[in-house]
């Protein structure tokens, strides 16, 4: 056999492997504590070449930018851009007092386009902006995105219904019946009430979420050539929560408008929990961060393979981290990092991290060790970290100090409740 031969063989043998590999089926969600593997959490305080890590100064300048790169280029993906540029900030809709005058209402438009001159066919992304009235000084924001679009955050009639995307990927005109279906969970009286601004745009219009929606979002303007290491959905998201802090605070400054630019908080819920933390991770003029029933790639540690999987989270929706993120659907061990760690990277600012008890899908005692072992990173900083909690709190006994944590009862989704304690511990932290 020639050496052609030879050489054409050992590839189609890879060849096969790597397709059966990639076919492995998942396996059953596992919800037993005593049936999770053995594993050892890699170091947040170690650097690649084993040094301890004992001053603010080394994980700022080493550990830190080591671990940006990590979860950039195996897990979330680098997006680069180049020459885009994003409208003029020109309002939709003229400010109007809101909620029996407890609020002003804008809508903001951000459309985005490569080089200088837009074609007229360029994505936006429409940004809704609540900020309370007769307040005194500079307020606080929380910025998230929303699932179902804007006109379901509240039943604000003067909210534009649009165009949304349906189960089956294709945009449909939003209807009336579906306005503030949603607003249980934005809260958006309370936060005014509380003396907060309040932010939010519709995740669809940034990406849709379906696998081959990056050709109907945003990443179409992006420089991408198919690269294993190139960002996904939840990276374009998250780069776009950054970009939309942008656009308020300099609409804000323009409008004279009392948005305190040090104190915006960055939110989200699910696999819009995931995107809160890595954009608050990469974005440092985040003053806080708060995962709300994040799980898998969000808050929970991958290797305690509990509940959602790393190959089930890479099987189910291929479109949300990038392709070197699925090398390790068989192997979770072989990760550099855990999800700890894509904790640590926001210290010492404060992070909040909320389950709930019947959403075991997400790992709730998984979400609940990301934050206790990253504890470590935010005390180097002199923080008070998770405020010496040894263990899982009792349900719906919020605890911890710059690292804060609850599990409430009932099930996947944010409730009342849970903007109780959102609000609290920005209080705490941000007041």
């Amino acid at each position: 056999m020639s050496l052609f031969h030879i050489f054409a063989f050992s590839c189609a043998v890879l060849f096969i492997a790597a397709i059966a590999h990639a076919q492995q089926p998942v396996a059953p969600a596992n919800y037993d504590e005593t049936k999770i593997p053995p594993f050892t959490l890699t170091d947040p305080l170690k650097t690649s070449d084993g040094r301890t890590v004992d001053t603010p100064e080394l994980w700022n300048t080493i550990r830190k930018p080591e671990l940006l790169k990590l979860f950039d280029e195996q897990m979330f993906g680098k997006l680069t851009l180049t020459t885009l540029s994003s409208g003029t900030v020109v309002p939709k809709l003229s400010p109007e007092p809101v909620f029996d005058g407890k609020g002003t209402r804008y809508l903001i438009p951000m459309t985005l386009h490569k080089g200088r001159a837009s074609t007229g066919h360029d994505p936006t992304i429409n940004v809704l902006l609540y900020v309370p009235n007769n307040v005194q000084g500079k307020v606080p924001l929380f910025l998230g995105l929303n699932f179902q679009g804007n006109h379901t955050v509240s039943n604000d009639p003067g909210i534009p219904l649009g165009t949304v995307w349906n189960r089956e990927g294709q945009p449909v005109p939003a209807t009336e019946a579906e306005r503030g279906n949603q607003s249980d969970r934005w809260q958006i009286e309370k936060v005014l009430d509380r003396g907060y601004a309040t932010a939010t745009a519709y995740y669809q219009e940034i990406e849709p979420d379906f696998n081959g929606g990056s050709k109907h979002g945003i990443r179409q303007l992006f420089d991408q050539k198919g690269e294993p290491n190139e960002g996904n959905a939840i990276a374009t998201w998250a780069w776009a929560l950054s970009h939309i802090r942008s656009l308020i605070e300099t609409y804000a400054a323009n409008k004279d408008i009392n948005i305190d630019r040090d104190k915006i908080i960055v939110h989200g819920h699910s696999r819009l929990g995931k995107t809160a933390l890595w954009a608050g991770a990469l974005d440092e003029r985040f003053a806080m961060v708060i995962s709300n029933n994040s799980g898998c790639g969000g808050a929970a540690l991958s290797r305690r393979e509990f509940g959602e999987t790393v190959h089930r989270i890479n099987t189910s929706f291929p479109h949300w981290f990038n392709g070197n993120f699925k090398k390790y659907n068989l192997d979770v061990n072989a990760l550099p990092f855990d999800q700890h760690e894509l904790i640590a990277l926001i210290a010492p600012r404060p992070v909040y991290i909320a389950s709930a008890e019947e959403d075991q899908w997400a790992d709730p005692k998984g979400e609940f060790l990301s934050g206790f072992y990253a504890d470590p990173v935010y005390r180097l900083f002199g923080t008070d970290g998770i405020g010496g909690v040894k263990e899982m709190p009792a349900v719906n006994t919020p605890v911890g100090g710059t690292i804060g944590y609850h599990i409430r009862t009932g099930e996947h989704d944010v409730t009342e409740y849970d903007w109780e304690q959102f609000l609290n511990f920005a209080d705490k932290h941000l007041r």
